[in-house]
């Protein structure tokens, strides 16, 4: 018997009925993106699962200031004494609204951009590594207005200095935050400027990144092993990574306590900037880089992955 398997078009996968017999399936434009959706949920509930202690360090070092007692001095060191002086289970504070939000976070995340993407591609004179980089731009607009709320949240509860189990929970945290500042930017909204910088950058490399690797240096990216996949990924959210730093500590600076209680000394992004780079040097926007970088890099690669293996699986199933 020989193949019957012609050019793919947009929306279908590859239906096999025997060893040697294929043919194209077609999936309409909502099924595709249920599958997005799905396939970006499980993508981050995979990263956040395996990462999180990462996460509550990074934020520990941004929220460190010159001085502050008891600073951590190394990643090491900051794991050590978490782990010691507040429990393990400290490492997985404010993981709740993380959970919670990751599932549509990175499903809006995947979902945006292979939208957007489909969009911009039919704009005929753009480049198509500008194409990946402008889909990537959107895709983070789209995701910080879904997931600023959220952030708040972790924020606070990752700034606090106490055992796992004396804190509120993560409603109660959100009500009390709600009740003080209310649904806009001084309350739960805090930083949604700062927030929509930071993803903007990060996803425009996330993804600018890994498509265009993925495109100009492989001729088929089916056949690539496992291993250079997760290079590929590692890259993409490494540059990402380092890119978007200084908008990621300030959004923390802005979310997180005031230095003095009742003072609000972060109000907006320049001028938290501004005052970071005055007081304590240009590289302190880049707080908590090491284990940032330790957590987005690897999450990065996973969440290709794990996008693309379960795409294409619901693709072939569906």
């Amino acid at each position: 018997m020989c193949d019957i398997q012609g050019e793919l078009k947009p929306g279908q996968a590859v239906m096999r009925v025997s060893p040697t017999l294929s043919f194209p399936k077609e999936h309409g434009k909502v099924k595709l993106a249920v599958m997005q959706m799905v396939s970006g949920s499980l993508a981050g509930l995979t990263d956040i699962c395996l990462l999180y202690p990462l996460d509550v360090m990074k934020t520990r070092f941004q929220l460190q200031r010159p001085g502050t007692p008891n600073a951590y001095k190394s990643v090491r060191h900051c794991f050590s004494t978490i782990y010691r002086s507040e429990g393990f289970l400290s490492l997985y504070k404010g993981i709740l609204p993380p959970i919670m939000v990751e599932t549509p976070k990175r499903a809006t995340k995947f979902f945006a951009f292979e939208q957007y993407k489909a969009i911009v591609s039919q704009w005929e004179t753009l480049p198509q590594p500008c194409v990946f980089l402008l889909a990537g731009f959107l895709s983070g607009c789209t995701e910080a207005f879904v997931v600023n709320p959220f952030e708040t949240v972790k924020v606070k509860l990752q700034s606090e200095r106490m055992a796992f189990a004396a804190q509120k929970s993560a409603f109660a945290t959100a009500r009390e935050i709600i009740k003080k500042g209310g649904l806009g930017l001084k309350g739960i909204n805090k930083a949604l400027p700062t927030t929509i910088c930071s993803y903007c950058v990060s996803n425009t490399l996330f993804f600018g990144t890994y498509n265009n690797l993925k495109t100009y240096l492989f001729d088929d990216w089916e056949k690539v092993s496992i291993p250079y996949r997760l290079l590929v990924g590692f890259t993409a959210g490494s540059v990402a990574c380092v890119s978007n730093t200084p908008w990621d500590v300030t959004k923390s600076l802005i979310q997180g306590p005031q230095p003095t209680p009742g003072v609000v000394k972060y109000k907006s992004t320049i001028q938290t900037m501004k005052l970071v780079i005055k007081e304590e040097g240009f590289f302190s926007l880049y707080k908590g880089l090491l284990p940032k970088m330790m957590k987005v890099g690897p999450g990065g690669a996973l969440m290709f992955l794990v996008f693309e293996h379960v795409y294409g699986y619901l693709q072939q199933i569906l």
